[in-house]
């Protein structure tokens, strides 16, 4: 009895200690969430005495450790043997990805050296920690996956213990396939600096190989360097966590309620199962284009599993009401000069699928797709090849226009393998006037900006720069460069490439090729330059990691919203002042056009220097002019009157009055020319009125 009694106090205690928990989070918004876990008496005593086992449901399970993202440096793994070097325990980690070719370096697992229960997967967490699950994958390139493992831990790492179910070691069930990460978690905490993971048998055809993710609790040690080393506080009371498709419209909503002089909800379409593609406009007059003020965008979430992007463009559109009511200039000064769009979910349908099964357990791939299985960042025209024929053929630019690329038909028919997503962007994209767009992605820490496409055939990897290529390098690193782990050259490479080492920005094909992206598509067929920037190495981080992220990347997304302003601006206007729209902005040296928006303004994004920019219209005489851009923020100002064409003017004095040109053989003209000289000097009519000679008026005909 009185075992039995040490027993149930033992199980109220932990259960006091783990499970009675009500954290509420109320933001300066009014934004609150509460997660509570009030356990029943049934559940303390769940477990049999003899074991003095709690259930995993009696407690709250501890977040990862951080092999994913990287909180957890290679020297703190180990391992008993490996295959070779490129998988090692360092490639150990959850859902790490091999290189495209594999080699010795990068790898997609560990591996070890001998297929034999002895083998084992070490993580030192360098201080006392509790230990709660661990999730496991397998190899990422091939079929070796590890089906059963025990686990140890330790406080010295000679003196092993394992994990037991009474007097009997447990045997964990682990995968049955490679990609698929299960999780599982201890029947009780366990306290300690080291953790061994023991493969007990694998797949029949294949190795021992593992990617890993340990979930635990740091105990409480102020004077632990490590931790303190890399112990990151946010000081933004902002409503860290994942939200569902229904939260976040909700927040969008509480947002707008805050700020209603400024944001403005819309939708730009439906997602393939109808739910609205939601965005916020964020201005100091929501609703409409001012003339000669830029407009901005971000989206995110076009792959549904890559979900930190989503989560950060929520927290920014809070942090910049929030800033805004509280009189940051900064701020203020944002939405005062630009119109800005923030669209955090492209993809609802995949990120409902990937937030499902939660953070750790949707793997690498499980939503990035539409419904109907489409990669949407990837689904627009490849205008790029297009452009490159006609350049060949040398049709630019008497048939065809370096910029604007016209959409093909074939993409615009209904049985096209187009996302509805996809026609929701581009007609979004065709209505804005954009100059400035990012995309937030996943899985990566680095900036890629265009052509994403390689122009040699069949070519993987090649530098493909378009005519802004120095632009657009300056705005990816102005991005990189702010960001607080990019550019870092001490950091971790995430999988197998160390941007860092490229100031954490790279041309998309010379990274991979991918034809139809939506930063070509931009560019090629409207005005607006777009990146996409790689936020994170995890593409579905723990909640508890938002905050981190969050100042990973704050300074880096208003950095980069502040780009807009860089460069020329102006507006094209006629003699009378009205602004003539679909005008063509050229600069000398550079290989691309811009146009005028409805009004007749314009942005062309440009680094410092002295330029010479054209302006021609259709009807209008070209008109040239030297704009200077200085290195200071803001664009330099560049206005453009232009007059009408004497032929457009008496076409225009022609269709007014009802009288149509006509147009006749050169030696007719000739004769007519001489007869006309003749009637100038017999009758009382002066020589105006009879037009230039290529075109005579039909009143004129009879005399003729």
């Amino acid at each position: 009895q009185d075992e039995d009694a040490s027993a149930l106090v033992m199980a109220i205690m932990t259960t006091i200690t783990f499970t009675l928990i009500c954290a509420f989070h109320i933001t300066r918004m009014k934004l609150f969430t509460a997660h509570c876990v009030l356990t029943t008496l049934g559940c303390l005593y769940r477990a049999s005495i003899r074991s003095q086992l709690i259930s995993p449901s009696c407690y709250p399970e501890c977040p990862p450790m951080g092999l994913e993202t990287l909180k957890i440096d290679d020297f703190q793994l180990h391992a008993s043997t490996t295959k070779r070097y490129g998988l090692g325990a360092h490639r150990g980690r959850l859902n790490i990805q091999a290189g495209l070719h594999e080699d010795d370096l990068y790898d997609g697992a560990w591996c070890a050296g001998r297929d034999d229960p002895l083998q084992w997967f070490e993580v030192d967490a360098r201080r006392l920690t509790k230990f709660t699950g661990v999730i496991t994958q397998g190899r990422s390139s091939l079929c070796d996956w590890v089906t059963s493992y025990k686990v140890m831990v330790s406080n010295d790492s000679h003196t092993w213990i394992t994990l037991k179910n009474g007097s009997v070691d447990l045997i964990f069930h682990a995968n049955r396939e490679k990609e698929i990460p299960v999780r599982n978690i201890f029947p009780a905490p366990v306290v300690a600096r080291y953790i061994r993971v023991n493969p007990r048998s694998w797949f029949a055809r294949g190795s021992i190989c593992m990617r890993v993710e340990i979930l635990g609790c740091p105990m409480s040690d102020p004077n632990n360097y490590y931790h303190r080393r890399n112990e990151v506080i946010t000081t933004d009371d902002l409503d860290f966590r994942h939200h569902s498709y229904k939260d976040m419209r909700h927040l969008m909503k509480v947002v707008n309620e805050m700020c209603p002089n400024i944001t403005r909800i819309y939708n730009i379409g439906k997602s393939q199962s109808g739910l609205k593609l939601y965005a916020i406009e964020i201005s100091d007059n929501p609703g409409e284009h001012e003339l000669g003020e830029p407009e901005f965008r971000y989206t995110a979430g076009s792959h549904g599993n890559e979900v930190l992007g989503r989560e950060l463009l929520l927290l920014l559109m809070q942090f910049m009401c929030l800033e805004y009511l509280s009189g940051n200039q900064r701020i203020r000064h944002l939405v005062e000069e630009t119109r800005i769009h923030l669209l955090p979910s492209v993809n609802p349908d995949g990120y409902e699928k990937a937030f499902e099964v939660g953070s750790e357990l949707s793997g690498w791939s499980l939503g990035r797709w539409s419904n109907d299985g489409i990669d949407i960042h990837h689904n627009f025209p490849d205008l790029n090849s297009i452009l490159w024929e006609a350049e060949v053929k040398k049709w630019i630019p008497r048939k065809m226009f370096n910029h604007h690329v016209p959409i093909p038909e074939w993409y615009q028919s209904k049985n096209a393998s187009v996302a509805v997503e996809t026609r929701a962007l581009i007609a979004w994209m065709e209505k804005m006037p954009f100059v400035l767009g990012g995309n937030l992605q996943g899985g990566e820490l680095v900036v890629t900006f265009p052509y994403d496409k390689t122009r040699s055939q069949g070519v993987i990897r090649e530098q493909t720069p378009t005519p802004d290529d120095h632009v657009f390098r300056w705005l990816a690193f102005s991005y990189a460069s702010t960001h607080r782990l990019m550019t870092d050259a001490n950091r971790r490479a995430c999988h197998t490439d160390d941007f860092a080492k490229e100031d954490g920005t790279i041309n998309g094909a010379s990274w991979h090729t991918a034809a139809g992206s939506m930063n070509d598509f931009s560019y090629l067929h409207t005005n607006c330059f777009e990146l996409s920037m790689y936020v994170g190495c995890d593409k579905f981080p723990h909640e508890s990691e938002l905050p981190e992220e969050w100042e990973n990347n704050r300074e880096s997304l208003l950095v980069f919203m502040e780009q807009v302003h860089r460069g020329i601006k102006g507006v094209v206007r006629d003699l009378q002042g009205r602004g003539i729209a679909n005008a063509i902005i050229s600069v000398e040296g550079i290989g691309h056009d811009i146009r005028t928006a409805a009004d007749g303004d314009y942005w062309r994004l440009l680094n410092p220097g002295e330029y010479t920019v054209t302006v021609r219209a259709e009807g209008y005489s070209l008109t040239s002019k030297k704009c200077e851009v200085g290195y200071e923020m803001g664009a330099t100002r560049c206005d453009f009157t232009i007059s009408r064409t004497n032929m457009s003017r008496i076409k225009e004095i022609m269709q007014k009055f009802n009288k149509q040109p006509i147009r006749l053989p050169i030696r007719q003209l000739q004769a007519r020319s001489c007869f006309f000289d003749c009637i100038t000097k017999h009758t009382l009519l002066p020589k105006f009125a009879y037009g230039p000679s290529f075109l005579i008026y039909k009143q004129y005909e009879d005399v003729m």
